[in-house]
């Protein structure tokens, strides 16, 4: 199995389709990519399936004009957790004080319904990881990594020639292309906002 950051945003890109076929509301994702690398405390720092189907909640709450967090979209509300429920995610009795009911977790429902594609995705994080952590003493991997930062980042801008753009923290962008779903060529941050940083 190849480990390349492409791979990897393939099976994401799937798994979100798969999550899609559940609830055919959920937008498209539109750059897996953006996923490797990032972390937040308030959306759990390591990426994996449960990870992913919280993001989902965001993405059915975007499509249906909902918002469902706050305070920089670090507290999770309760029209949150309503469609975390919906997805098959379980929460705490009681909210946390400053992420909210941020902290779900797989119901044995949605464990059995996505199994296969959670084993698949495992596979796939798995074989990342071990080929970015052998990888780390050849390669820049930017100030987060020098630092011990989560590499949370701020993120700016990044646009495609089609005039599709996405934000995303220049060092994820860094690691590899974030390539278009529209029209398959690269984002990149333009100059002008690049000099800024």
């Amino acid at each position: 199995m190849s480990t390349t950051p492409p791979v990897l945003a393939a099976e994401l890109a799937q798994a979100w389709a798969d999550i899609q076929r559940h609830h055919p509301e959920l937008p498209d994702l539109a750059a897996p990519e953006s996923l490797i690398g990032e972390s937040s405390s308030a959306c759990g720092a390591e990426l994996s399936f449960e990870r992913l189907l919280h993001e989902a909640v965001h993405g059915i709450a975007a499509a249906r004009g909902v918002r469902d967090t706050s305070r920089a979209g670090r507290y999770h509300n309760r029209r949150f957790l309503a469609i975390a429920e919906e997805m098959g995610l379980d929460h705490p009795e009681e909210p946390h004080a400053s992420s909210g009911f941020s902290l779900v977790t797989l119901n044995a429902e949605a464990r059995r319904r996505y199994r296969p594609t959670i084993e698949r995705l495992q596979r796939a994080l798995k074989a990342h990881t071990v080929a970015t952590a052998a990888d780390t003493k050849r390669s820049f991997r930017g100030p987060a990594a020098r630092h011990g930062s989560s590499g949370g980042g701020v993120r700016v801008k990044a646009v495609c020639d089609c005039g599709r753009n996405v934000r995303v923290v220049p060092s994820v962008l860094a690691q590899a292309p974030i390539m278009c779903g529209g029209c398959g060529k690269p984002f990149r941050i333009p100059e002008t906002v690049g000099a800024a940083n």
